[in-house]
This record gives C-alpha cells, structure tokens and sequence, in this order.
C-alpha cells in the first residue's frame, strides 16, 4: 500500500506538470498567432468612416478657397475698396457740366423829365449760361470752359429795340508751388490705391492662413484616425493578455493578482479609445468648419482623408527661405506698403508749407449783334477776342497748424519705417525656427520609427518570456504600455513634419506658388 500509495502520488505530479506544460504550450501558440495577427496588414482597422466623404488634401483646399468663411468675408475688401479708389478718381477729375437759363420781364412806367412826359418801357431779357469745369491730373491744372448769350428786348413807345451779346471762352488757373505736386484729391487717391493694394495683400494673407489650417486639420484627422488605431491595437493587446491569463488562473497556473492588472489595463485602453473617437469627433468639426459655409449639410457626413501622413524629404535652406520671406509675405508686404503711405501723407504736408502762387488766364470770343445769330456768328468769325493773363498770391502768416502737422507727420514716418524693421526681423526669426522645427520633426520622423521596432521586439521577447514563466504580468503590460507608446509617437511625429512644413510655408509666404493656386482679389 504505502508503495502504491507513493506511485499514485508521482503518477499524479507527473500528470499535472506534464497538464502545465501543455498549457504553456498552448498559451505560447496562442501568442504567437496573436502577434501575427497584429502585424498582419488584413487584420488591421482602416481609415473608413460610416457616411464618409473620401477626400484628398487638394480636395479640401479646393472647397475651402470656395466656402471657407473668413475667405471669403476678407474677399470683398479689395472691391470695396477698388470701387472707392475709383470714386475718389471720380471726384477729382469728373468734369462738371453746369447750365442756367433766365428770363426777366420789367415795365417802367413813364415819368417827366425837364416837364417832357415819358412813354413807358418794357424790358425782356433773355439770359442762357453753360460751362464745363474741372481739374486735370498731373499738375492740378484747373479749366473752366463757359458761354453766355444775353438777348435784350426794348419796347417803347411802340419801338422794338433787339440787343444780343455772347461770348465764348476758357480760364484755366494752374498751382505753381501749392497744390501743385499734390493736393488734397491726389492725396485721396494715392491713400486709397494704396488701401485697395493693402487689401489685396490682407486677402492673400487669409487664404495662405486659411490654406494652412486645412493642411493642419487635415493632418490633425489623419493622426486622430491612426492613433484610434493605435489605441484598438492596444486594447487588443490587453484584451488578449487578459483572455490568456484567465486560461492560466483556471488551471493554477497564475495569481488572482495578475488578472486584476489585465483588467485594470483593458479597462484604461477602453477608455484610451473613447477618448481617441472623440478627438476624431473634434477634428471633423473643425475641418468641416474650414471647408464648408454650409455646416449643416456636412454634419452627417464625415470626411474620409484619402492620403496618409510620411515623411517627404525637404532639402532646407535657410538663405532661400529668407528670400521668399522677405518678398512673398503678404503682411510684410503690408507694412512696407504702410510705409508708402506715411510717405504719401508727408509729401503732401511738405507740399501745404508752401505758399499758394497760382498762374491765371483767360481767352475766348465775344459776339454782338442785333439777335442770336448774329452775335453767335461774330463769335463764329473769332473777329472780336478776349484774353488775360494774370496771378494771384496767398501767404499765411504763421501756418502753426500745417507746420506742427508736419512736424508730426515726420515724426510718424520715422515709427513706421522702424516698425517695419521691426517686422522684418520677426518674420526672419519665425522662418528660422519654423526651419529648425521641420529639421527637427524630420529627425525625430526617424527616431520614433526606431523606437516603435524596438518596442515591438521587445515585447515580443517579453512575452515569450513571459509564456515560459519567467516574466509577470505587469512586465508585460508595461512593455505593452510602452509600444502603444513608441506607435502613437512615431504618428505624432509623422503629423508634426507635415504641420511644420505648412507652417513653413506660410512663413515664407510660398503656400500658394507651392500648392498652384492662383487668385485674382479685384474683379
């Protein structure tokens, strides 16, 4: 008995070591098919999106430089501010036509003179006036072309008495040295030609910034979709150390503890995946938000990105990046054209502190005769001219107000031309650090991608470690932990290189030259 009692007793370790091993084995089978699983293209998620609109990054600018907001409200101040531009032409060198007509009857009574009785006299005048007046640019030059016709009727004592008198001519008054080189129409529109330009730069700087933000929220999107990826992956990777570690506390082969842990991370990885669905969620709004002035009718549909992020090769430099910077921002451009126009405002206040000397002259034909034709045709004839020829001179006597203008006016001057220094400098500190950025995003592109291997061999050996009893549960989830890591790192490094090369771009003012988008501000 005691020996068969002892036979049984070995007999039943034997069977139970060789019941563990097997289970080993199967854990360990069931790991590797696992893994294989993970790292088959088949099995994986992809991008698709229920009620999704496929979409290319092209796409999305397209619609965006049709529907964006911002765009097109920043669209109309160019016309707005054409349309002044011309108007302020208009006001300056529109010709005036003037015309006016009179017709006066008057009876004098008679009277005595010397005792003589007189008859009575009635008058009937006809007065017709017309001109043409204006300014000419250049030089100020002021004209005034005008006629007049005078036909007079006399009655008296039964006598008809015609008179008729006419002219024609022109007076044409020029600035010798105020208002000459510019005055105050000319100012008008020299400002507004340089708010219209103004303008046309403010719209090509919101579609660049516009442009920009597309390509960030639609680079945004495609990391929001990958890392959901990166977190399902995770989840399953906690859900299938789980499910094994259930198998090895069914058979004794584990600790309650260990379970506990799995749960914990699957747990934690579920609510990794919700929080990713919902950055999906954000993201969609907020490139819809660009792309559409018509939000309602893309709410049901999501925007599926048919490009995925990498890691083009850019060959920087810096020089080259100065140079567009310094030619092709629009902003730069405005404040250099802000520049031109404290210029324009000087040069006219210079102009004012001069005194007003203006040459004037005059010359036409007279006409006379008994009615209209005949003193339209002596006018005709040109046998009875008129001319003159004069100036008249103005002279403030203190000018304070003009003189402390301009004072100021210069002054002024002198800050904008340092505050465009100043912008030039922080447009090249901005390109320097947006190229040191994609440098370093290019770099870490690299980096991250290294990580993610090494992450993904050495859970691997974990785990097979792990199957032969020489690791814990918590090693393995940490290494777990650690490649979700390294895989939702490289993805973000992957998207910051391509937000940084926008960004980039919109440093250097190159986005539109780059993406062939061509627009026209004024109609």
């Amino acid at each position: 008995m005691p020996q068969t009692a002892v036979d049984g007793f070995c007999a039943n370790a034997q069977y139970s070591a060789f019941m563990k091993h097997l289970g080993v084995v199967l854990l360990y089978a069931l790991l590797v098919v696992t893994a294989a699983a993970q790292t088959n293209p088949s099995l994986e998620a992809t991008n698709t999106v229920p009620n999704g609109r496929k979409m290319s990054l092209q796409d999305c600018i397209a619609e965006a430089l049709k529907h964006n907001l911002d765009v097109q409200i920043q669209r109309y101040n160019p016309a707005i501010d054409l349309f002044e531009l011309r108007a302020s032409y208009g006001t300056a060198y529109d010709p005036v036509l003037n015309a006016s007509g009179t017709y006066n009857f008057n009876v004098q009574p008679g009277g005595f003179f010397d005792g003589i009785p007189l008859p009575p006299e009635t008058v009937k005048i006809d007065t017709f006036n017309a001109g043409i007046g204006g300014e000419l640019p250049l030089t100020g030059l002021q004209y005034d072309f005008s006629g007049n016709i005078y036909q007079e009727h006399i009655l008296e004592s039964g006598i008809t008495t015609p008179n008729s008198i006419g002219s024609i001519g022109v007076k044409l008054t020029q600035p010798l040295l105020k208002n000459m080189w510019i005055d105050q129409d000319r100012l008008t529109i020299l400002v507004n030609k340089n708010t219209m330009q103004n303008s046309e730069q403010g719209f090509r700087y919101q579609v660049i910034t516009s442009v920009t933000s597309v390509e960030t929220a639609y680079y945004e999107l495609i990391y929001a979709l990958e890392n959901l990826k990166v977190q399902q992956e995770a989840l399953t990777l906690s859900q299938t150390q789980l499910d094994q570690d259930l198998q090895r506390l069914q058979i004794g082969t584990l600790a309650e503890l260990s379970v506990q842990q799995d749960r914990s991370q699957v747990a934690q990885n579920q609510a990794n995946v919700i929080t990713a669905q919902s950055t999906i969620e954000t993201d969609q709004n907020t490139l819809k938000n660009l792309i559409t002035d018509d939000y309602s009718s893309w709410h049901s549909s999501d925007i599926q990105p048919a490009e995925t992020l990498s890691a083009p090769l850019v060959l920087f430099n810096l020089q080259d990046s100065w140079s567009l910077g310094m030619t092709k921002r629009p902003d730069l451009i405005q404040y250099r054209l802000n520049v031109e126009k404290a210029g324009i405002q000087l040069k006219f206040d210079r102009n004012q502190l001069f005194p007003e000397l203006d040459v004037i002259g005059t010359y036409g034909w007279n006409g006379d005769g008994l009615f209209y034709n005949g003193a339209f045709g002596q006018i005709n004839q040109g046998s009875a001219p008129y001319y003159s020829v004069g100036g008249q001179l103005s002279v403030p006597l203190a000018s304070q107000y003009t003189r402390n203008q301009f004072k100021s006016d210069k002054v002024s001057y002198k800050q904008v031309v340092l505050k465009l220094k100043q912008y030039e400098q922080s447009v090249l500190v901005g390109i320097d650090n947006a190229v040191k950025t994609a440098q370093s995003d290019y770099e870490s592109v690299d980096a991250t991608r290294q990580a993610r291997v090494y992450a993904e061999a050495a859970l691997d050996a974990e785990q097979k470690t792990y199957a032969v009893g020489k690791a814990t549960t918590f090693e393995v989830l940490t290494y777990q932990n650690n490649l979700t890591a390294a895989r939702g790192q490289e993805i973000r490094a992957l998207a910051n290189y391509e937000e940084a090369l926008a960004t980039l771009y919109s440093q250097e003012g190159s986005t539109l030259d780059r993406l062939g988008i061509n627009i026209e501000a004024t109609p």
